[in-house]
């Protein structure tokens, strides 16, 4: 009975902590750029007469966020002169994106466009700054056992962040002009500035690398001299690997809901809807579960949701037009996505080393979206050929090798996790 009401009080204090809603709020200053640049910039350019392909050439200034690694090391080596080495750069990445941020309504569309693609350049690559050093923050914030929990409320905050650029931005850009919505949108970077003024620093005096060189060369040295070459190869190969069948079926799931007959309308409200309800309770969900289950167990349970829950767009491709069935089916595997993420991140959270956390985090998140990048393709040439039904076999297949992986990369009784469990546990109830 003592251990249960025990379990059951670690359980609350790992999930109502100031930790947790520090996990909130620097997962809303995270995603509020991103969005603005990917659904508000977009639309601005084109209400004010941009063709289309110059707002598509906009994308390529998104670069940063997968080429952040590059730069991650110098985050890692030098500490700024205030807040210490992981607020004293968040603050400097957030002054810097409200700044921009506000400097982008004064110029025109229709005319300042060369300025305009400037700008948002530096807005992304403050951006993608921001994110290596939120991110090895998180990482060094939560104990093991609470990064599933800390993963899944920054990714929702992360998600919901969209709503002030793409909907409340839209709405005062409509009633007030559209440098009015740029201000408006700007302000709530002050969430992330005055969370990162009141935290805490995590970062100890000394932990930073001395020397460039040390910071380049020893977090890619200490990762793959950790457990050995072929440990450490078989580590990224899983994070290729365990989301790949995942990818590929939500790749082109646009065209293949108008394909089977479903209206703009049909898409946008019975799939999107379905999409962003179950994408957030399979994060929030899943990070409470990960709690009790651990990291190495809930990428099994997970993961075999994940690859099951492929079958439903299966279903949909026998099925047909069924505005029920394609509700069930984006509900299921956006279900699967959420859960399959946050363990995910939460394993590449806890494989990197506390004193390398920005760069090695960054390479993680940064080889884990190459299948995205070029899933796309290889999806359009396999489904011209064999049709829906059967390229969805295939991702149920291609989901396999990275499951079968677990069994080396994160055994269901791993002796090692159980003792870090308890130990942090004893550690929170303290």
């Amino acid at each position: 009975m003592t251990q249960i009401i025990k379990e059951k009080k670690t359980l609350k204090q790992a999930l109502l902590n100031k930790r947790m809603l520090i996990c909130i709020l620097i997962g809303f200053s995270s995603g509020l750029p991103l969005y603005l640049l990917i659904q508000f910039v977009p639309l601005w350019l084109r209400e004010h007469g941009v063709d289309l392909t110059t707002i598509g050439l906009f994308g390529i200034v998104l670069f940063p966020y997968t080429w952040k690694f590059l730069w991650s090391p110098i985050m890692d080596r030098y500490v700024p002169p205030f807040l210490g080495r992981r607020r004293g750069w968040m603050l400097i990445t957030q002054i810097s994106l409200i700044v921009l941020m506000g400097i982008l309504a004064m110029f025109n569309p229709a005319k300042d466009i060369a300025a305009i693609a400037v700008i948002v350049g530096f807005i992304a690559f403050f951006s993608a700054s921001q994110d290596i050093v939120i991110d090895a923050y998180r990482r060094e914030l939560l104990p093991d056992e609470e990064l599933g929990a800390g993963t899944g409320f920054s990714i929702q905050a992360y998600r919901y962040s969209s709503f002030i650029p793409s909907g409340i931005g839209f709405i005062v850009a409509d009633f007030m002009g559209w440098q009015a919505a740029h201000w408006f949108v700007s302000i709530f970077m002050l969430v992330g500035i005055i969370t990162t003024l009141f935290i805490d620093e995590t970062s100890k005096a000394g932990d930073e690398p001395q020397s460039i060189r040390e910071a380049v060369v020893e977090p890619f040295k200490e990762f793959f001299n950790r457990d050995g070459y072929r440990s450490a190869i078989m580590i990224l190969l899983f994070m290729l690997l365990y989301k790949l069948g995942d990818n590929m079926a939500t790749a082109l799931e646009t065209p293949f809901f108008s394909d089977m007959g479903f209206s703009a309308l049909e898409i946008g409200t019975i799939a999107k809807i379905s999409k962003t309800v179950s994408a957030a309770v399979g994060t929030i969900i899943g990070g409470i579960i990960m709690i009790k289950l651990g990291i190495n167990r809930s990428l099994w349970i997970f993961g075999i949701f994940q690859m099951i829950s492929i079958l439903g767009y299966l279903a949909l491709a026998l099925v047909g037009n069924n505005a029920v069935m394609l509700a069930v089916a984006t509900s299921l595997e956006y279900l699967g996505v959420g859960l399959g993420s946050v363990a995910l991140i939460a394993y590449m959270s806890r494989s990197t080393n506390k004193h390398f956390t920005a760069t090695q985090f960054a390479l993680f998140s940064s080889l884990v979206s190459i299948p995205r990048t070029f899933v796309g393709a290889a999806s359009g040439y396999t489904i011209e050929h064999i049709g829906y039904a059967q390229f969805f076999v295939v991702c149920f297949l291609c989901a396999i090798p990275g499951m079968l992986m677990l069994f080396k990369i994160a055994p269901w009784n791993s002796k090692k996790e159980s003792t870090e469990n308890q130990s942090a546990q004893q550690t929170t109830a303290e």
